[in-house]
């Protein structure tokens, strides 16, 4: 049986990604961000949705720049850690012992520990109540050829044990059921 429940984000599970930002070392900083997701294929556009209050905030609205980088389990610790400490008073990627690495095109930093750095440039913020929603082009998308196939060039991210959160809680994605089409491909 069904019961109602107070309504709420119940979208679950999200990506726990972490958000960096920064034009300079200096201003250098880590947000983990589960409200995140993808708004368009072509042209690809994705967004993040952060609260005003936290200090990646004035970053981000100043640079109009950032990279969302995915984890994985072995950055599970960090990811929460970046996410419960503030910026303004630890320097998120010594303490975490992340590396910061050069984006090709926008001016944060991507995370070299991460699969996948998705570099993106600012096209609108929206306020919307306690977040505000920042619609991002995605303007290149750092892989890590450790899980491209040499022989076919697939990229298995998969392999990478990415990390996902729902309802307050991290989360391995568990075994592989199938791919996208499988349920209409027919059997030989």
């Amino acid at each position: 049986m069904k019961v109602d429940f107070k309504p709420g984000t119940m979208i679950y599970p999200v990506p726990a990604a972490i958000v960096s930002c920064g034009a300079t070392e200096d201003e250098y900083n880590l947000i983990t961000v589960s409200w995140a997701g993808t708004i368009c294929s072509d042209p690809p556009m994705c967004y993040i949705s952060v609260r005003p209050g936290r200090h990646s905030y004035p970053i981000l609205k100043k640079n109009m720049e950032f990279v969302i980088n995915l984890t994985t389990e072995d950055m599970a610790f960090a990811t929460d850690w970046v996410g419960v400490r503030s910026g303004k008073d630890f320097n998120k990627f010594e303490e975490m012992k992340l590396t910061p690495g050069k984006a090709t095109m926008v001016n944060a930093p991507i995370i070299e520990e991460s699969p996948v750095c998705i570099e993106c440039r600012v096209r609108e913020v929206m306020a919307l109540g306690t977040h505000d929603m920042f619609i991002a082009d995605v303007v290149n998308v750092k892989a890590d050829d450790k899980y491209i196939d040499p022989e076919t060039g697939e990229f298995k991210l998969y392999d990478s044990k990415l990390l996902a959160y729902s309802h307050g809680h991290y989360y391995g994605l568990g075994e592989h059921i199938g791919k996208f089409g499988w349920s209409v491909q027919k059997k030989k």
